[in-house]
């Protein structure tokens, strides 16, 4: 990195809230403000956007950062010390076909974009674009450190690391779900420790602690009563429908022994026990939660003046992602640490070596290193293993462009298996190859299995 500070690229810059936060997280820390921020995005006037608001915090700071909006993604790249990635290929159009077609089928999803029909599809669609980064930044910028936000996790990081690449891909569940144990539990948050190891979305607390107590007992307790039982009143957030209900991840943890990150309205399109019928969705989760619904009636300018507007009232503050604290230890050389997205090769000694799992990291100057884990629970390892066996065929459906293997993704789903039969499933997949193949160039020609 050079003296005048880093040149952080973010690519789908043009999106909407989660561009805008990052160059508010980037800005809050002292030793990144004088960053060049390359705001880069196939649509350059949704680009263009964000940096009117990206200058209105540097004016509101009177900070040194540069932003500049590039045209080209080899224009970006140039000089790059770290690329962030966090774009959604085929925006809202394609995510719509995710969730209505397999709904036509009985199958119900809340987000789509972690495993089942969605979340797979969207791997197909993100995994050529996102080589195509990290094939850019191999031969522009070698060395540059690829920060990945963009979903499904795993199988876009595992797909992009057969390239070599130094990715590392980042998602707030771990910080967002441990913070909330805090709450629950009522113990402050900042002396709280704890460890946490799986797959992207379902990763476990095996450890929680305040000071010498092990808390994981009051956990079981605890949340089995307050969402299982209910013998305890829920707690004041009650109103919030996406965190507050929470009886899905607590019979996960009754199953398995360990709490889980990522909420229960995304987690039941995991696995085939809660989203089978809709009396079974209105058994777990009575308020629905639509993440395509949200993403409709989103306003990336209405949210980028929403930023601005709470940095003019409270001042430029890091909302708890963890790409900026990254860069700035490589910068300072401040130790923190951090969870990551990266290949396994034995740092969870029970989940397959060439899977993408999710775990601590040591951040320092000279980049960022996962720490070997050891063996998750048995259940916990179980649960895991049947989400990397769709995510391996999802991988090689999307590097391969052979129609058969997302048949096989797909059929193999907990959810789409527990509600239809593979004729159907076959005939899902095919409308969804024909609808999608827009976005879906390397499937040059469906293959019929049925």
């Amino acid at each position: 990195m050079t003296s005048d500070g880093p040149r952080i690229v973010i690519v789908g810059a043009g999106g909407w809230v989660f561009p805008m936060e990052l160059v508010r997280d980037i800005l809050s820390f002292p030793a990144l403000r004088s960053s060049t921020i390359v705001l880069y995005d196939i649509d350059v006037l949704s680009a263009e956007r964000t940096a009117a608001s990206a200058r209105e915090l540097i004016e509101l700071g009177a900070l040194p950062t540069r932003i500049e909006v590039p045209t080209t993604l080899r224009e970006a790249l140039r000089g790059a010390d770290v690329a962030i990635t966090v774009f959604q290929v085929g925006g809202v159009d394609a995510f719509a076909l995710d969730i209505e077609i397999p709904h036509e089928y009985g199958i119900d999803q809340t987000v789509g974009d972690t495993l089942g029909p969605g979340g797979i599809f969207r791997g197909l669609r993100t995994v050529p674009a996102l080589r195509e980064v990290a094939e850019a930044m191999a031969e522009i910028c070698p060395d540059a450190l690829l920060l990945n936000y963009a979903n499904p996790m795993s199988i876009n990081c595992w797909a992009t690391d057969l390239l070599d690449a130094r990715i590392v891909g980042l998602c707030h569940s771990v910080q967002g779900t441990s913070e909330q144990l805090a709450r629950e539990l009522g113990v402050p948050y900042d002396e709280v420790t704890f460890a946490c190891a799986g797959v992207n979305h379902t990763a476990w607390f095996t450890e929680f602690r305040h000071g010498g107590e092990d808390l994981i007992p009051k956990i079981r307790e605890v949340m089995r009563a307050r969402h299982v039982d209910r013998t305890v009143p829920l707690l004041p957030r009650s109103d919030d429908a996406y965190e507050s209900i929470e009886r899905v991840r607590t019979e996960l943890m009754l199953l398995t022994g360990y709490f889980h990150t990522e909420s229960s309205h995304h987690a039941s399109e995991y696995w085939a026990w809660f989203r089978r019928t809709p009396e079974l969705i209105e058994a777990y989760l009575d308020r629905r939660w639509n993440y395509l619904e949200v993403s409709r009636s989103s306003d990336a300018s209405e949210s980028n003046a929403e930023i601005v507007a709470d940095a003019r009232a409270n001042g430029i503050r890091h909302g708890g992602e963890f790409a900026a604290p990254i860069i700035d230890s490589i910068v300072t050389g401040t130790e923190r640490i951090v969870y990551g997205n990266v290949r396994n090769g034995g740092l969870i000694g029970n989940l397959p070596a060439d899977a993408c799992v999710e775990v601590a990291c040591r951040v320092d100057a000279t980049g960022v290193h996962p720490v070997p884990y050891g063996t998750l629970p048995p259940a916990c390892a179980a649960l895991n293993e049947i989400q990397i066996t769709v995510q391996r065929l999802a991988v090689q459906a999307a590097m391969t462009g052979h129609a058969h293997l997302v048949h096989a993704a797909i059929a193999l789903d907990p959810l789409t298996g527990a509600v239809q039969t593979l004729p159907k499933i076959h005939e899902m997949v095919d409308r969804m190859l024909e609808a999608e193949a827009r976005w879906l160039p390397q499937f040059t020609s469906p293959v019929d299995v049925g």
